[in-house]
């Protein structure tokens, strides 16, 4: 286990592979260990680096740090801490939403974002999501095979705490995708079509949105496309990061697959 300490608190984190950094962001039910799979793939490529947020895994629980600024200043202080510079981010709804955030307000350092079944505001978050016990969303939203049972064995760790602090910070900033379109940095929204927790944008928002952001809709998936169908998903995530810096999401060159799933 490594990690670092952030003006008195713990994060904890794992890294693996050599060259360009990509840090993975989880949501609110589990921690780092989902992203085990995808940070294997990218690892052949990059510096793969997968975080605990606090109130999550083995990093600090401690009420005062659960809100969305001090998730948001946790990424920042840990690229800052490890000399890390321009940083691609893959985050998933709550790891999403604090690599928008951090986007939003560094968006020299972000190479390319790639948000995972992100709510589009606090409406678009099934209420059952917003009010469960984290072993009843397990039970909810896992196809409950070996795979996913590892993949979430931490889920018992997060604080609920940690859970409600996000939620009401989104519901206080109900307009997350604000500013985002006029960064200009290449954004690749990725939706699970059986996600029963997120509802995706609709189709009047997707069609507005500019060149560098696009949407892909992974029907064969539910709230964990990255354990749901990790061979679709990790293809998706090693297209969007080969592209070139600056490159459109929406000139991958798609897959047989993709097309009929992208818009």
């Amino acid at each position: 286990m490594s990690a670092i300490i952030l003006d008195g608190s713990m994060v904890h984190y794992e890294a693996l592979g050599r060259g360009r950094p990509i840090i993975f962001l989880h949501g609110w039910v589990g921690s780092w260990r989902y992203w085990i799979n995808s940070m294997q793939i990218a690892s052949t490529s990059f510096r793969a680096y997968a975080l605990d947020l606090f109130g999550f895994g083995d990093s600090t629980k401690e009420s005062k740090l659960y809100s969305m600024d001090q998730q948001v200043n946790l990424l920042k202080r840990f690229l800052d801490e490890m000399g890390i510079g321009k940083v691609a981010l893959v985050g998933h709804n709550l790891g999403a939403l604090v690599g928008l955030s951090y986007m939003k307000q560094w968006p020299q350092t972000v190479d390319r974002m790639m948000a995972i079944n992100c709510p589009i505001d606090y409406s678009s978050i099934n209420a059952r999501m917003r009010t469960a016990a984290v072993p009843e969303l397990v039970d909810w939203l896992s196809t409950r095979t070996p795979e996913a049972n590892a993949a979430l064995s931490d889920a018992s760790k997060v604080d609920l705490q940690a859970v409600s602090a996000s939620m009401a910070g989104l519901q206080a900033n109900n307009n997350m995708f604000a500013g985002i379109r006029d960064l200009g940095v290449p954004c690749l929204f990725v939706y699970g079509s059986n996600d029963p927790a997120v509802t995706m944008p609709p189709q009047e928002k997707t069609d507005s949105f500019p060149n560098h952001i696009h949407q892909v809709n992974l029907e064969s998936a539910g709230h964990f496309p990255m354990i749901d169908n990790s061979t679709q998903f990790n293809r998706l995530m090693t297209d969007f990061l080969a592209l070139d810096s600056g490159i459109s999401p929406r000139d991958l060159q798609l897959k047989e697959e993709w097309k009929r799933r992208m818009r």
